[in-house]
Parts: structure tokens; C-alpha cells; sequence
């Protein structure tokens, strides 16, 4: 059994979310996030619903990566899979390719194959991905996104709103193999009929662009305009920026990060003055270390930490054992853990049968 401590720090600045009146773009609808909390830093009509054309594979990513356990697995493509509108990273009926050649080719050429391939290959059906789609969004607790089609192609109820692309965005960068495809240039990649080396380039020229660049995705159709996902990381601080129906989005994208990177903030956090003192199944006081720590957040951000320790600690404990954890919680998620030490040495007093009996006593005595 663990006792869990929640307490609210103290410190919560007034809210500086920037609206379209501080701030002109040419977006439609936009919005910038902290990267780790989801704090919105800046908002345009940042919850209205929109079409989101190839952004939409942000989550399909997210769910190859998710949901394949090894990426280096190949298939054979079909006619079903590769029979597809728009752009395309060069499938053919017939082809072998991997899902991690599948990951590249969404995220770099945008490859509306791909997407399907991996649709087809996961789920069986456009559709049932789909449906494994809109189970993701729900599971992040979206309401306002909901989607047709793994690859952005316009359809009726594919939409999403430039906040919950950024949420989306935020839950795919968490993930390695997503995050280091979404920031590569270029990939050299191995598939075909019989499989061939070739590079792909990535479409997001922000990478090229700006400095501290970690992706994301591009996207265009006739419906939704241009649409871009971009994030950075710099100084350890990471922010997001969504453009929806942008004629100006790589020059909007380069301000909206330089403005979300201004407005997070490294904040030191000292959770207790005081050392926690714990007791252990021998009878012994055990000094511990609770850390203290910097977060860069954003400055209305509320932050709460959880302290996570045992009911006992049972002999022998060295000085620098990680005796329980500390969670820094914001908007539900935890954005840092750390270990709680044990500060000096607990040696073992008396038998294991002495102790089973202390226990079994301290249990009674709750009942």
C-alpha cells in the first residue's frame, strides 16, 4: 500500500495566453502549446472545427508506431493499399516495404500510400483504422476531432481544431520512433518489387528554416488550405505551433515559435522545506531526501507534485537508496519524475518473524 501526498504549489501567474488581437497571422485558426504541459500560449479561433488534410497523419504515425512492435516487419503491398489519390512516396502493387519505411515515407513525402498501407496493414480496412483512429483521439480526451481517412483526403466529418492537433502532436513526440522521423531531412529507404535503395526529402522546409526545428507535418487541399504542425525544442523548452488554412505559414511559424519559446519560463520548484521521515518494518527512523527541481513551463501553469512512498521500508537501507518517487503533475500528466533517497543507513535490528509480527500488528490496529 502507498500513501500519496497531493499538494498544490504555490505558484500560479495570472493567465498570459496572447490572442489574434496581440498578434496577426494569416491562419484561419491557430494555436501554440507548451510542449510538455499543453498550456496554450497563443490562440486564433484555436477550438473551431476545420479540415486538416495531410496533419491528419500525425496521428496515423502515431498509431504505426504504437501499435507495431517492431518496426523492421515487412509486408506486401496490395492494390487496395496503394490505389490512392495525392501525394505518394512511389508504392506499388506488389511491393515489399517496411513499417518503418512506411513511418518515413508518411512523414517525409507525405506519401497518402503510406498512409493507406498502414491502415490496410493494422486494421484490415481504411475504416476500422479509422474507427482505431477516433478510439486515440477519445482516449486524449478529444471532442472536437474526428476522423474519415488515415491520410488527410478531404471527407465528410474529417475534422480536427488547431488546439487538439497541438494535443495530438504533443502525445506523437513523446513517442522516439515518431519523433526522430518527424525531424529527419531526409531518409534513405529499401522497399520495392524487388526492393531498391532511395531517399526520400521531407516536405516541412521549416527544417531547413528555423533553428532548433523537431518537426512536424505539412498538409494541403483544395478544402482545408495549407496546414502545418511545427515544434521546437530549445534551451529545454519545447513548444508547438498549429496553422490551419495559413497562406503564410512558414513565415507564421517561424514568430508563433519564437513567441511560444518567450513565454516558457525555467521555474525552480521546492516542494518541502522539510525532510520526510519514514518508518521502517524493524522500528527505525529513516531520514529522506525529497528533491527539489527546475521546470521550463509556462508561467500561468499550475503545477501539483505527488509523493509516492511505501507504508514500510524494510532493513537493510543504504544511505542513496530510491526509497519512493516524486511526480510534477500538470494537466493531469506527470511532466517529471524523480527519486526520493534514503539519506542515512537503516541496518536490520531483529528477524524476519519480529518484523511479520509488527506488521500484522500495525494492520490490526486500522482495521
Amino acid at each position: 500500500m502507498k500513501k500519496i501526498i497531493c499538494i498544490l504549489l504555490c505558484f500560479f501567474v495570472f493567465s498570459n495566453t496572447i490572442t489574434a488581437s496581440a498578434y496577426n497571422i494569416s491562419a484561419r485558426s491557430a494555436a501554440v502549446i507548451d510542449g510538455y504541459t499543453g498550456e496554450v500560449l497563443y490562440s486564433l479561433n484555436c477550438n473551431k472545427r476545420m479540415p486538416m488534410a495531410s496533419t491528419t497523419k500525425i496521428m496515423t504515425a502515431l498509431l504505426l508506431c504504437e501499435m507495431v512492435d517492431d518496426l523492421s516487419k515487412t509486408i506486401v503491398t496490395t492494390r487496395d493499399m496503394v490505389t490512392v489519390e495525392g501525394s505518394s512516396m512511389g508504392l506499388q502493387a506488389g511491393d515489399t516495404v517496411s513499417f518503418k519505411d512506411l513511418l518515413y515515407g508518411m512523414l517525409l513525402s507525405s506519401g497518402n500510400d503510406a498512409a493507406n498501407t498502414t491502415a490496410i496493414a493494422i486494421a484490415g480496412s481504411v475504416s476500422k483504422f479509422a474507427d482505431l483512429m477516433n478510439e486515440r483521439a477519445d482516449a486524449l480526451g478529444l471532442k472536437d476531432t474526428h476522423f474519415v481517412t488515415p491520410s488527410g483526403l478531404d471527407a465528410d466529418e474529417h475534422y480536427t481544431t488547431a488546439y487538439e492537433l497541438a494535443l495530438i502532436t504533443k502525445e506523437a513526440l513523446s513517442n522516439q520512433d515518431f519523433a526522430k522521423a518527424a525531424a529527419s531531412k531526409s531518409a534513405r529507404l529499401y522497399y520495392g518489387n524487388p526492393p531498391y535503395y532511395r531517399t526520400l526529402k521531407n516536405h516541412n522546409k521549416l527544417l531547413k528554416m528555423y533553428d532548433d526545428i523537431v518537426g512536424v507535418k505539412t498538409g494541403f487541399t483544395k478544402k482545408s488550405g495549407r496546414c502545418l504542425v511545427s515544434a521546437s525544442n530549445k534551451d529545454g523548452k519545447c513548444v508547438i505551433a498549429v496553422t490551419l488554412n495559413d497562406g503564410n505559414d512558414w513565415q507564421d511559424h517561424r514568430n508563433l515559435l519564437d513567441l511560444g519559446l518567450s513565454l516558457v519560463k525555467t521555474q525552480r520548484f521546492l516542494p518541502l522545506r522539510d525532510k520526510l521521515t519514514l518508518d521502517s518494518a524493524d522500528g527505525a527512523k529513516i531520514l529522506t531526501d525529497v528533491p527539489s527541481t527546475a521546470l521550463n513551463i509556462a508561467q500561468k501553469a499550475k503545477v501539483t507534485y505527488q509523493i509516492n512512498l511505501p507504508q514500510f521500508l524494510y532493513p537493510p537501507i543504504k544511505k542513496g537508496d530510491s526509497v519512493g518517487t516524486i511526480n510534477y503533475c500538470c494537466n493531469g500528466s506527470i511532466i517529471r519524475q524523480l527519486p526520493i533517497k534514503a539519506k542515512q543507513n537503516a541496518k536490520l535490528k531483529h528477524n524476519n518473524v519480529y518484523i511479520f509480527f509488527q506488521i500484522f500488528i500495525s494492520m490490526l490496529s486500522k482495521i
